[in-house]
């Protein structure tokens, strides 16, 4: 087993500071759903002025949340990418071990 790189970062999501304990190697990846999630939560704001910051990041949680079930839905209803995937996921675990 690898051993990762560990760092602690501190992200901003709706003006509020978070701190993390991530792999390294995800950074860039957080940083930009981090970006995401803000832009989103800055647009619900703009639409909905009579809300406030939390319940804009709510809404955009939620939205992030059905676009997640939908994704999930759709591999499970499709067997050859489920097949697929299933095949992908036993060559890693062979390259892994």
């Amino acid at each position: 087993m690898q051993n990762k790189e560990t760092k602690h970062i501190t992200v901003l999501i709706a003006s509020r500071p978070y701190p993390l304990k991530i792999d390294a190697s995800d950074e860039p990846a957080i940083r930009k759903i981090v970006n995401e999630v803000n832009e989103k939560v800055n647009r619900f704001q703009l639409t909905y002025t009579n809300k406030d910051k939390q319940d804009c990041l709510s809404m955009a949680l939620l939205t992030y949340a059905v676009e997640l079930h939908k994704a999930k839905q759709a591999v499970a209803n499709d067997p050859a990418l489920s097949a697929k995937l299933a095949n992908l996921d036993a060559l890693l675990d062979r390259l892994l071990t």
